[in-house]
């Protein structure tokens, strides 16, 4: 697991500033890639698999813990949130302006994203009037429990955490270390785009197996793509039975009531 790379260890941005959580090594060790002293090298050729093994399960347990603190956080405000998971390109970011542009006067709404560089993608939220919290990572890979309380708390003092409505965070772009984070989301929900083979479902299981909807998006590039739908759902319901599909398009309408519809219905029982 990525983690024990420590990859993203005190280079994290929340709105452009230094996270105040992810600038020193957590429980008594370093990782690997850290700053240098007696407790380096993770990863050097003489660690011990178990002592690997048991690093993981501290930060899992601790990310769990956290995240579990953002639950009740959100539960508390009546605050549907998601975590939305893909490979870099498969069109999160323009799903969420399509979005937020169609949610306009439903609910309270607000955004968190998740890139390694830049405020590209938070500047398209804001664009649509929505208030959006922009996590950088730096080389990390994922978003954890921890840099998500901190972007709520960023929320919090802009007066901006959607009440009764409804959170958007979307993840970096990764189909392996997001599946194991916590974030203390109601749902996962991937977004596999038809310009990507249908067998991702097979080769990241994880994933797949985490997520409690799957939107295939770009529908309206099928006649210009390889793709086979039916594969694809036949596929991550071999790992995720039963798993909710919604086909959709930004460009031509497909799946969008569907989607509005599934948001709605969220909200409406509190996630």
């Amino acid at each position: 697991m990525c983690t024990t790379c420590g990859c993203g260890h005190g280079q994290v941005r929340i709105n452009g500033k230094r996270s105040h959580g992810h600038g020193a090594p957590r429980n008594g060790y370093r990782l690997a890639g850290q700053a240098h002293g007696p407790l380096d090298a993770v990863h050097a050729p003489d660690t011990p698999a178990e002592r690997i093994i048991a690093i993981e399960r501290d930060i899992l347990s601790d990310n769990d813990a956290r995240a579990a603190r953002n639950r009740r956080l959100l539960a508390e405000r009546g605050i549907f949130a998601l975590n939305l998971v893909s490979s870099p390109g498969s069109g999160k970011t323009s799903l969420l302006v399509d979005t937020l542009r169609r949610w306009a006067g439903r609910a309270p709404v607000a955004v968190v994203e998740g890139d390694q560089q830049t405020a590209n993608d938070a500047e398209r939220i804001r664009a649509t009037g929505a208030p959006a919290v922009q996590i950088n990572t730096g080389k990390g890979c994922h978003l954890d429990a921890r840099m998500v309380a901190e972007a709520l708390d960023s929320l919090e003092q802009a007066q901006a955490m959607p009440d009764g409505g409804l959170l958007l965070i979307e993840n970096v772009g990764n189909l392996v270390c997001p599946a194991a984070f916590d974030l203390g989301e109601a749902h996962k929900v991937a977004i596999l785009s038809v310009t990507e083979g249908e067998d991702k479902p097979l080769k990241y299981p994880d994933m797949f197996r985490a997520a409690d909807l799957l939107i295939i998006s770009k529908t309206d590039l099928l006649p210009h793509v390889d793709f086979d739908i039916a594969a694809a759902i036949r596929m991550a319901r071999q790992v995720r039975p039963g798993l909710p599909v919604i086909q959709l398009s930004i460009k031509t309408g497909e799946g969008r009531d569907a989607w509005l519809a599934w948001l709605t219905a969220g909200c409406g029982k509190g996630g």
